[in-house]
This record gives structure tokens, sequence and C-alpha cells, in this order.
């Protein structure tokens, strides 16, 4: 570990005594991550041009042998070269560049571009000499610097330039309802629940030099303490500021060297100082310190497994720092060696992200049984959620696979794998991000216009890793619309007290009909795609009839109608011809009217909305001819195989109220006798 030290030291001198720009150490958070990229091209020049200037004193560039752009804002780009005045003069030395992502403000590490291609435009004019272009995506900050450690001068009229292809444009989607805009930034990353340098009681006087920092974490290395399995996990901490005092006095080292600790109960434990979320330069694993990170596992594991707890906690600290940096846990990565017992320096070696201390050295760590737990530790390091499901959506109807909704709805979802494995949740609609919750969270609330909607709740892991799943909802805020309010007829049927009545409507929706229910004079509960309702209605008794229509998302609207049923006697009628009453209780009122002649009628005038004959019918009935305001309606057949008292045989409805001539004529039919008339009834 020592050796790793010192030679950091030495790498450092060495850059400060050549003519490049000092290297800066910059405390920077690792990335939180980001949403997919919009489709809305970025506004902004398609150009930027910046020169260099020549570092030290003020003088012209092409007399140094090192010149710097230093760090600064600048407007949208995606991709970026260096160029200089002279197509045949070749840039020597090194030109870097680094980068600040848009959004974000996270600045990437310092990254060279290529100079070894001649110009290619055969002598045209105005052509420059230039780097291969660099793709570094979404940005708006740079810094560059170039060095040529030999001292010779550097070309003429250096500049950068910064491409944006989506510049002075703007690309707009189709109008389409406007949604809420993001709610909330994304949630901090949340760090692993842990015990802090302070909790453990770390001895900060012994902590020689402040932490130093490397660039984004490219491998996690597991490490055994070796120092045994005898202990109870209340002594961890002991064990712990052990590890500190052995390291920092005995060993010579500036703090414990280990980023991370786990017990065998699986407790977390805060390491080398410097923020467990930043990328602190561990003394742990010789030659491959830099951008690394360490987690060890406090026992001896030759033999002897690690617990289930522990091995969940190791993935966990190994998902959170790889994922940060965009770091597949499961993938592999070639790290050049700063000088190994294995691998001498500058000798690359190709690395699982997750590898144990043994993959670099000549070292049993972190011993068989644990190092032989290592790919089960990538698996649910890098997995991606797992059981994600959508349990409810509130304020929602379901229907046939779809969700119907007046606008507000509350998502409310679960999955398999433990929260401390998720980074945050996010919930998209229509492809847009909509809003974002914390790993502990499980449920969201949202507007949605109206519409139809595809909802997608998305989980991502700590590795980076996503799941989604999604349901299809329609907003519907508009409750339905009755195209035919509610109107009440007569029907036929058997009449006593009460009057046979249809109940009619007509109402639509666009999401459809979930239900009616018919309130008031009568009570039915029915289907949506109901439209009428069979009942009665008590003679001389004024009823009101409500009919409430529900679609699919819940929304209702009620229309009614107030109607009266009337009975004409028999005797209220006007006559002609032979009539002779009949008295049976089975008659209403307890009397009827027969007549066997052809030129036997009976008139009735009344003020109304419908109208309804009522007679008696036996084997031997004859037809009755019926006209309504002097106009014919046709004849009926009133014979039965059985004698039937109190029927409802025609009726009639009118769209207003009016003043209306029913008349019945008895027709004569050979073989055929008299028909009874027991009156006519009609609503007004």
């Amino acid at each position: 570990m020592r050796r790793n030290r010192l030679t950091a030291r030495l790498v450092t001198a060495l850059v400060a005594a050549t003519p490049a720009v000092a290297l800066a150490v910059v405390a920077a958070a690792p990335p939180q991550p980001s949403g997919p990229a919009g489709v809305a091209g970025r506004a902004g020049p398609l150009v930027q041009t910046f020169p260099f200037g020549a570092t030290g004193a003020l003088r012209p560039v092409a007399a140094t042998s090192s010149a710097e752009l230093p760090a600064r804002a600048t407007e949208p780009f995606s991709m970026l070269g260096v160029t200089w005045a002279n197509p045949r003069a070749r840039a020597r030395g090194t030109i870097e560049v680094r980068t600040r992502a848009a959004g974000t403000g996270r600045w990437s590490p310092w990254r060279a571009l290529e100079t070894d291609n001649p110009d290619a435009s055969g002598g045209a004019e105005g052509a420059r000499g230039a780097s291969d272009p660099l793709w570094v995506g979404p940005s708006d900050g740079v810094q560059a610097r170039i060095a040529d450690p030999a001292g010779r001068p550097l070309p003429d009229d250096l500049r950068i330039d910064l491409i944006n292809p989506d510049g002075e444009q703007v690309r707009t989607a189709p109008a389409r309802p406007r949604m809420a805009p993001v709610s909330a930034h994304y949630p901090t990353r949340p760090v692993p629940r842990m015990v802090t340098r302070a909790g453990w009681g770390a001895n900060e006087a012994l902590v020689k030099d402040a932490p130093e920092y490397t660039g984004p974490i490219q491998v996690v290395f597991v490490h055994h303490t070796a120092t045994g399995n005898d202990y109870s996990c209340s002594q961890s901490s002991a064990i712990v500021r052990g590890i500190q005092v052995y390291q920092v006095r005995s060993k010579g080292w500036d703090d414990i060297g280990y980023n991370f600790l786990v017990d065998k109960c699986g407790t977390i434990f805060e390491g080398r100082g410097g923020g467990v979320h930043r990328s602190v330069l561990g003394a742990h694993t010789l030659g491959f310190n830099t951008d690394a990170s360490a987690v060890v596992a406090i026992g001896d594991y030759r033999g002897t497994a690690i617990s289930s707890a522990a091995r969940a906690s190791v993935a966990q600290v190994a998902a959170y720092k790889l994922g940060a940096w965009g770091s597949p846990p499961q993938g592999r990565v070639v790290k050049v060696s700063g000088g190994s017992d294995r691998y001498p320096a500058g000798r690359p070696a190709l690395l699982n992200r997750i590898s144990g201390h043994r993959d670099t050295g000549a070292t049993e760590c972190p011993g068989n049984a644990l190092y032989a737990q290592l790919p089960a530790i990538r698996a649910i390091a890098g997995a991606a959620p797992s059981g994600l499901r959508i349990r409810r959506l509130n304020n929602t109807i379901a229907y046939a696979g779809r969700h119907y909704t007046r606008g507000l709805v509350r998502p409310l979802w679960d999955l398999s794998t433990p929260t401390r494995m998720i980074d945050h949740f996010e919930v998209w609609v229509d492809g847009r991000l909509l809003t974002l919750a914390p790993n502990g969270h499980r449920l969201s609330r949202m507007k949605l216009p109206r519409g139809r909607h595809a909802v997608v709740v998305k989980a991502v892991h700590l590795s980076g890793r996503t799941s989604a799943t999604g349901a299809t909802v329609i907003a519907d805020p508009v409750p339905p619309r009755f195209t035919a309010v509610p109107q009440l007829s007569l029907r036929t049927g058997t009449m006593a007290d009460a009057v046979p009545v249809r109940l009619t409507w007509t109402a639509t929706d666009p999401s459809g009909l979930r239900a009616a229910r018919v309130g008031g004079a009568s009570q039915a509960a029915l289907a949506g795609a109901a439209r009428a309702l069979n009942t009665t209605a008590r003679l001389g008794e004024t009823g009101t009839w409500a009919v409430t229509v529900t679609d699919r998302a819940g929304s209702r609207r009620s229309s009614s109608v107030t109607r009266t049923p009337m009975l004409l006697a028999e005797s209220a009628a006007r006559r002609t011809g032979t009539w002779r009453t009949l008295r049976d209780n089975g008659f209403l009122g307890s009397e009827a009217a027969t007549a066997s002649t052809a030129d036997a009628t009976m008139s009735w005038t009344f003020t109304g909305r419908a109208a309804a004959l009522v007679v008696g019918r036996t084997a031997t009935s004859g037809r009755v001819r019926i006209s309504v305001d002097g106009r014919y309606q046709g004849v009926l057949d009133l014979r039965s195989d059985t004698a039937k008292y109190r029927q409802v045989v025609w009726s009639r409805l009118w769209r207003d109220s009016g003043t209306h001539t029913v008349t019945v004529e008895a027709e004569g039919t050979t073989g055929r006798g008299s028909v009874m008339l027991d009156g006519l009834s009609y609503l007004r």
C-alpha cells in the first residue's frame, strides 16, 4: 500500500515538472442518474470557436511548447476538435480535453485527442490542420490543454471548435395536451445505510494528509481482513478502529486503506475519509488504486463463505459505487497497472468490474470461499429490478385491460428487489418523464389531461439498469351526455292499481358507459348498455323517474321525467250503437262495457302525452278498429284462448302534451261475438 502512495506522489511531481498545464484535483460529487434524452433539439450556434492561450507569461502560442484553454461555460455542444492554421503542420505532444455534462454540471475525465491524421483536402484554400473529432454528448463547458514534452513550438492559431449538431434550430412536437412538468429534481442517489466514521469512533487525529480524489470508479475490489471470524457484531466497531490504528501507526499509511468495511451481520462501515459519495483514492490494491474503490469483509474467508447479509451489503456497496459512474457491475474493464507483484507498471489487466484482490496481486485475499461468491455478488449488484408491477392505479376503474379516470391518478407499485438496491423510481406518461420518487416510495400522484395515455413506472437499480411496467389509462373528466332525455310511456300488460309503463333514455360517452341507475318512483341498477326499464306507476299518483348514467371513468350525469298516470273509465266515454254493462270484480271498478254490433263506438278525449286501451279478452272476443284524432290506427284482435281482464293491448306516445281523442269501434265478425272495453289510461 505504501508503494502505491509513493508512486502516486512521484507521478504528481513529474507532471508538475513538465511544461504542461498542472493537473488540478477537483473534489467532484459522483454523477446523478439522468432520464432518457428528450427529442427536442437544443438551440444555440452550430459552431463555437475559442483560441488557446500560452501558459505562463502572455506570449504568442507559436513560441511556446504548452498552451491551455481555461475551464469555461459555453453554449450547448456535443462534439469538439482542435484545429490550427497550417494544414501541413503537426501538433506534436498531447492534446487533452475535458467537458462538463449539460444539466448535471459533472466534468468528465481528461481525454486525449488523436492528432496523427494528415490533412486530406489536397491543399484546398482555407484548410486547417486538425485533430480527429471527439463526441462528448450534450455539454455546456470545456477545458483543454496541450503540451510537447520535447519543448518544440506549437502550431499557429490553435483553437478549439465546439460543434452543436442541433444548433440554430428547435424541433417541436405536434400540439398535444400539456402535462405538469417534472415535479422534482432527481432524488439524491441513496447512500447505503452505514456506520459513519464518527459512529465507529475513527481517530481523526491519526489521519496524516487530506484525502485525495481519483477519477470515475471503474472497478471495485473485494478483500477480507483476515482478522478472524470469532467476533460478535457488537465488536465490529472496535475491530474497525483497530484496523485504522494498525494501518496508520504500524504500516505508515495516511488513514485506513479500505473505502468500506462489512461485518458478518451485513453492517456497512465507512472506511477512508473524504466522502462515501466521492471517488476517494484508497490504499488497498497495489498498482490499481486509481479509479477504483474497495470493500473489505471483516473476517477470514479462506474456508468460510460470508453470510447472505454480508453478501448483500458487499453487492450494494459495489452497485452504489460503480453505478454512479455508469460502470456495469457485471462488466469488465481494462486497467493499466501502476505496478504490482502480478502486473508490472504499464501492463494492462482485463478485470471484472467487481474483482477480488488476488486478481491483481499475489495474495490469497479475499479467501477462496469469498472469491467463489464473487459471481453471485456481481449478479446481485448488476441485476435489473425484478418483479416490478403496478398493484393498483388508485382513482381509476379497470375495464377490458384499460384503466379509466376522471384525471387524478395515484399509481401504487411494488417489486421483489430489495429497496436497498434501488436508486429511484420514475413515472413516465406518453414517453415524457412526469415525476420521480426516492427508492423507498411506492406511490405517486399525477393529473392527466383528457385522452388516452401510456403510464409507465420505471425502477432504476443502483447499477443503472432499469425495469418498467405500464398500463393504459384513459382520462375522461367530462360526464356522459343524454342524447335523448328520459321518457315515460304506457306499455302492454295487466293493469290493476298500477299501470304498466316503460322508461326509456339514450346516453353516450367517448369512454363508454359503465352503469345506469333509476331512482325515484322506481328503483333499479342496470348495466351501462341499458336504455330502457319496464316498470309500473300507481294510478293517480305523480311520480318522478330519475336516470343516472356513469361512464367508465366514474363521471355521472342525471336526468329525470315526471308523470301522473290517469284512468278514464268506459262510463266516461261518448258512445254510439248498443253497449251494455258487465259487472265483475275482475274489471276495473268492477264494471266494463260490451258490444257486438259493428256500429258500436266509444270515444275518450283527454289531455296528456300517452294513452293506452284497457280491455277484456276471451275465446269469443272480436276485433276493434282504433282511430286517434280521426286518423285510423289499425285493427286489434282481442281473442284469447283464456279469459284475461284489465289488459292493456294498445298504446300511443306523443312528443309533447296535447288534447287527443281516441275512438274504438267494434268490428262485427261472423262467429265472433262481443268486445269488452274497460277504459282508457293516459299520462299527464
